[in-house]
């Protein structure tokens, strides 16, 4: 895909939240004639080199829908010096790289590279973000999203997470892979039955078809392979600090001096869902700085 230099133009829109103690901002960039939207906390401190994550909802969602899911995630950003940012997908969807995806940015070859590009860019001039840590955790359709911000722009981001994702079978790929090893990790559920653990065809609850990923293992052979891994990953059993839910999580985790981590958070009994036992935005965040 062909990256075009996207003209900008910013329609700030500053929305309170009911808090005191944070102000939510809505602004939009135009790429390629679309207004492309996101939303974030303004800083509460002027720190320089924040770095900048990007949240990214599923197929059918929206950024501020994220918000409240990722609260846990945001409530460290002062602490932890950086911004969360819950972007917009185009008409709810994002171009990813399933290449049967029935959608609107699939269709009309929206360019994501553009608009994420000119988001960095935003932060880099308004809030001074360190450019070389930027990351992003994506859940479904958003999972998919960021496979492809790794594959089709790994000089920008530096570590990704997909969460309820896997890559696009062979058969259903029409990105550019750069094939750059990144630090990536992958949480997917052994009970989810859009996103299977086996992989197969996704047809959303719409009735919208994506085509057929890989099985989850697959993904993860995928990354770890790139980044040179070979045996077996070391296997953890995470506490089970929420009974109640039915699920239990193992960390598959490759990791050495001088290459990118690859860890597969298996959620045994997991749905289409977020596991009761980590905050999985916390957990993520936690995956980037280990970078």
């Amino acid at each position: 895909m062909k990256l075009l230099i996207p003209s900008i133009l910013l329609l700030c829109c500053c929305l309170f939240s009911l808090t005191a103690s944070a102000q939510v901002i809505s602004d939009s960039i135009e790429i390629e004639k679309n207004f492309r939207r996101f939303h974030f906390n303004r800083p509460e401190n002027n720190k320089k080199n924040k770095s900048l994550i990007f949240v990214l909802h599923g197929s059918g969602g929206n950024g501020k829908q994220m918000m409240a899911r990722a609260s846990k995630l945001d409530e460290l950003s002062s602490s932890e010096n950086f911004i969360v940012v819950y972007p917009d997908g185009y008409k709810r969807y994002w171009n990813e790289c399933r290449k049967a995806a029935a959608t609107p940015p699939n269709q009309e070859n929206i360019n994501e590279e553009a608009f994420f590009e000119a988001m960095i860019q935003y932060f880099k001039k308004q809030y001074r973000i360190n450019t070389k840590n930027v990351f992003v955790v994506g859940t479904s359709g958003g999972g998919h999203m960021a496979y492809k911000l790794a594959m089709t722009l790994p000089e920008k981001i530096k570590a990704i997470t997909a969460i309820v994702a896997s890559l696009p079978d062979p058969s259903n790929f029409d990105c550019i892979d750069k094939k750059v090893a990144k630090p990536v990790m992958i949480v997917n559920g052994t009970a989810d039955p859009l996103n299977r653990w086996e992989g197969g065809q996704i047809i959303l609850g719409n009735g919208v078809n994506m085509g057929l990923i890989r099985s989850t293992e697959s993904s993860f052979q995928y990354w770890s392979a790139l980044a040179g891994y070979t045996g077996e990953p070391i296997k953890t059993a995470l506490p089970d600090t929420d009974p109640k839910d039915g699920k239990t999580v193992e960390r598959y985790q490759f990791k050495a001096k001088g290459k990118p981590e690859v860890t597969l958070l298996k959620v045994i009994g997991g749905k289409h869902d977020y596991p009761g036992d980590i905050d999985v935005h916390v957990e993520a965040w936690a995956f980037f700085k280990r970078q």
